[in-house]
């Protein structure tokens, strides 16, 4: 008994020791990590972040009647080019019954107080003429006689106006024509012939006939993230994306940052405007959508390597990479670094051009290209 279990112990021990044999062989078989390396570039580094938002005009004028009626003629449509003064509409006033009666009921007194002073200035040049009164009381009267014809013809007038809107002698500042009151381009036209009109007054802004811009004068309006906007100021330059026009970038400087943010999907967003400075004479319509790429930082044609083969001290968190100083032999070497866009970063020193960086992490990479 005590034989057999000698044998079986002393087999396990000769299993073990020609496995342990096995495992070594086996392991001096692998090959060797070989890193692979690599230089630093020179590269433009930006750092930015990305506001979105559309292109406005920086300046757009609705035009409004300051006269209510009914739209009887519309001389304009939108894309057309205008000058201030040229016409725009035509309104037909709709007379209120009310006011009408007292316009005319304001006639017919202006006529007989016309009348009697006729009456008494008639009477008056006839005395005069005969020596009877002096030429004061005929003066007077004379003076009289004008102020009631005056009084009766701007009564009429008036009843000219609330029918029609306009009289005789406004000529061409009749308020039935709705003009431009600025040069520039139409971009909407929302009234149509028989649509009523409100006008503008201290109580109502009025309806809007036509909203009329300088389309050369083109602002981008956009919101950005509570967390970014301690990073902007004004002045900044900015790089404008158009999703309807491809492969073109328009350069533009921001000029404005709202002082008060406003809550959107849980979100502070703040309102920024930027002015577009180069837009090499493309048209650009007013409302399109953009990304405004504000630019933090940029640094032209530096050394520059990828972050990924930045190593970072346990301790001190002090950025190094590995170079290459023989075959497959690396020393740390220290850096000190600059602008990143998150995938390259710039190198201020610490490092030359012909340097041979380790890939560091390159085991990690292989395994996920494997998968």
């Amino acid at each position: 008994m005590k034989k057999g279990v000698t044998v079986t112990i002393l087999i396990f021990i000769a299993i073990v020791f020609f496995g342990a044999l096995y495992y070594l062989y086996a392991k001096n078989q692998e090959s060797p990590i070989v890193f692979k390396t690599e230089k630093a570039e020179t590269k433009t580094i930006v750092k930015n972040t990305i506001a979105t938002g559309n292109i406005q005009p920086d300046e757009e004028v609705l035009i409004k009647p300051n006269i209510s009626g009914i739209i009887e003629e519309v001389y304009i449509k939108a894309g057309e080019k205008i000058k201030a003064g040229d016409m725009i509409a035509k309104i037909r006033v709709v007379a209120n019954v009310s006011n009408v009666s007292n316009t005319q009921n304001q006639v017919q007194t202006a006529k007989i107080a016309l009348d009697n002073q006729e009456r008494l200035y008639k009477r008056q040049k006839t005395l005069f003429e005969k020596d009877v009164i002096s030429a004061n009381d005929f003066d007077a009267a004379q003076v009289a006689y004008n102020q009631a014809r005056q009084t009766y013809l701007a009564a009429k007038q008036s009843l000219d106006i609330v029918k029609t809107g306009t009289t005789a002698s406004f000529g061409s500042y009749a308020n039935t024509l709705i003009r431009s009151t600025v040069n520039g381009m139409v971009l909407d036209v929302p009234v149509k012939v028989g649509n009523q009109v409100i006008e503008s007054n201290n109580f109502n802004e009025g309806t809007t006939i036509a909203s009329v811009a300088d389309v050369g004068r083109m602002i981008f309006i956009g919101k950005i993230d509570e967390s970014e906007v301690g990073k902007i100021k004004e002045k900044m330059p900015i790089e404008i994306t158009i999703g309807a026009i491809e492969n073109k970038k328009f350069e533009a400087v921001l000029n404005y940052i709202a002082p008060k943010g406003v809550t959107e999907n849980g979100a502070i967003q703040f309102e920024i405007k930027a002015q577009m400075v180069n837009r090499d004479d493309i048209f650009i319509r007013a409302g399109l959508s953009a990304n405004a790429s504000i630019i933090l930082e940029k640094a032209d044609k530096v050394m520059a390597i990828k972050e990924s083969l930045v190593q970072f001290d346990k301790k001190t968190q002090k950025p190094y990479v590995e170079i290459e100083t023989t075959p497959q032999k690396f020393q740390r070497r220290d850096l000190v670094l600059g602008v990143s866009d998150g995938i390259y970063v710039q190198v201020k020193s610490g490092l030359k051009a012909t340097d041979k960086i380790k890939i560091w992490n390159q085991g990690l990479i292989n395994e996920g290209e494997k998968k």
